[in-house]
């Protein structure tokens, strides 16, 4: 594909305008800003695959692309459950919203996660040096593998609410290893059914889009308005942006969570995550 794609422009176009809306105007402006400019990177994202490989999320089924928007604002409204727990982000600016302005703004900008990490993952699969990578190593998804995860998910939820200042950065896995087991008892999308085969591209690959999302949620974040800030026991300091640097290691398995939360969904509605999503090639 020697071209670039129109909504790949119409995503650059996106980006240049709400980025600078986003950081130079004064007062509340993030709350209608993020998700066009997080809408732009998705579009742009999916070009660039859609330019190195010959296809991408959007091509393959507009249909399903915007499922991953609608699957993304309850998903990331779970971990905003733990956080009402745990205090380990904050909004500025919250305060001046009515709670369902807030829900309903919150809401749209959360819809971009998942189509965001997801496109990022399949440009990172397009990568060769990732390509390239061996593990030699496989984890089968026995009997035995799977009571590990979820009795291992049951520990952590528990100590999470129970320990928070120690546990909390057990959240960005938690959810995998709950739900991880049940997808592959129900025959849906699962990574584990990929690393029983030695194939690690997918795990690589996710984790990989998730970083590159990752800087770029918390570069954006930097002059935003209404913004987010951290509070990370023991592991505050140092910060690149607003989050500490070790903070950017549960960007890898929160991919896996979305992941597995994105299968569940799929799956339930008859329909294979893995067959939508080429990261594993």
């Amino acid at each position: 594909m020697r071209y670039f794609a129109l909504h790949g422009w119409i995503g650059i176009f996106l980006i240049i305008i709400f980025w600078f809306l986003n950081w130079f105007l004064d007062g509340l402006r993030t709350q209608w800003g993020f998700f066009p400019l997080w809408l732009g990177y998705c579009l742009t994202i999916d070009a660039l695959v859609l330019k190195r490989r010959g296809t991408s999320l959007l091509t393959r089924s507009p249909k399903k692309y915007i499922g991953l928007f609608l699957v993304s604002a309850p998903s990331w409204w779970l971990f905003e459950l733990f956080n009402s727990h745990l205090k380990n982000w904050q909004y500025i600016g919250k305060e001046n919203f009515t709670n369902f302005e807030y829900a309903l703004l919150a809401s749209l900008s959360f819809s971009t996660v998942i189509p965001a990490v997801f496109g990022s993952a399949e440009l990172a699969s397009s990568f060769n040096w990732i390509k390239k990578i061996r593990i030699p190593f496989r984890l089968k998804n026995s009997s035995t593998t799977l009571l590990v995860f979820f009795t291992l998910g049951i520990f952590l939820l528990i100590s999470i609410l129970k320990w928070p200042d120690v546990f909390y950065p057990f959240v960005w896995i938690t959810i995998f290893l709950l739900i991880e087991p049940f997808n592959i008892k129900r025959g849906f999308s699962s990574l584990l059914n990929f690393a029983k085969e030695g194939n690690w591209q997918p795990v690589i690959s996710l984790s990989v889009g998730c970083l590159i999302c990752a800087f770029f949620w918390e570069m954006w974040n930097v002059y935003s308005y209404p913004k987010w800030i951290y509070n990370l026991p023991h592991v505050n300091t140092p910060k690149l942006f607003e989050m500490p640097f070790p903070g950017y290691v549960g960007y890898i398995p929160f991919s896996f969570e979305i992941f597995t939360i994105t299968s569940f969904v799929y799956g339930v509605t008859k329909t294979k995550l893995t067959d939508y999503l080429q990261i594993g090639q």
